[in-house]
């Protein structure tokens, strides 16, 4: 009796495991420098914000993005534990910023910012490079959208793109193909010789 207690608890343990590893890879996949909001009016004041989490084992310690042409950013918000530089071009127009500070291992941290919106319908880009304390660098800059490292981007467009509808089928759908696996690594997992009993 003690044995099935046993590989039941084991068995528990996988589902667990395999259910972490389910959650959690998606949202590795996603982990990226990101301004939101995603789509925004034209000749709008608008706050943006610049979603920087870290991926690494080692703190970040500088994030630098430069605002794409045609975009007029007039102020930023104050960030705990960050100093900010703004950078300028020669008209004294912001062109970028660069924060440093300390963001640990598994952490994210947010930087507020309000700009105008170019008046007509176009696509921003933000490339933004983010630096750890080991001197690795990283660029979001990639213009593909599967790359490694994309480049954050904002849909400026007085159309609403219409939300894309999702039936609950395909979540029911889903739900009962990882019971499905969980179930089938459980019986794969059962030590040899161990009897099914209905």
């Amino acid at each position: 009796m003690s044995e099935r207690w046993s590989w039941r608890s084991k068995e528990r343990k996988a589902q667990l495991i395999l259910t972490a590893l389910a959650i959690a890879v998606p949202s590795v996949a996603l982990a990226h420098a990101v301004v939101f909001p995603k789509v925004a009016a034209p000749g709008a004041y608008e706050k943006y914000v610049l979603r920087v989490p870290n991926e690494r084992d080692v703190p970040t310690t500088r994030v630098e993005i430069h605002f794409p042409p045609g975009l007029r950013v007039v102020s930023f918000g104050d960030v705990a534990g960050w100093n900010l530089q703004v950078l300028t071009d020669t008209a004294q127009a912001i062109t970028g910023a660069v924060w440093t500070g300390t963001l640990a291992k598994e952490r994210f941290v947010e930087f507020p910012f309000v700009a105008v919106n170019p008046k007509d319908s176009v696509r921003l880009t933000w490339p933004t490079i983010q630096t750890y304390a080991n001197g690795e660098v990283v660029r979001w800059t990639d213009p593909d959208t599967a790359a490694k490292n994309p480049v954050s981007s904002t849909v400026v467009s007085a159309v609403t793109p219409t939300p894309m509808k999702v039936s609950r089928n395909s979540l029911y759908i889903s739900i009962a193909a990882l019971l499905f696996a969980l179930t089938a690594l459980g019986i794969a997992l059962r030590p040899k010789g161990t009897e099914v009993r209905s």
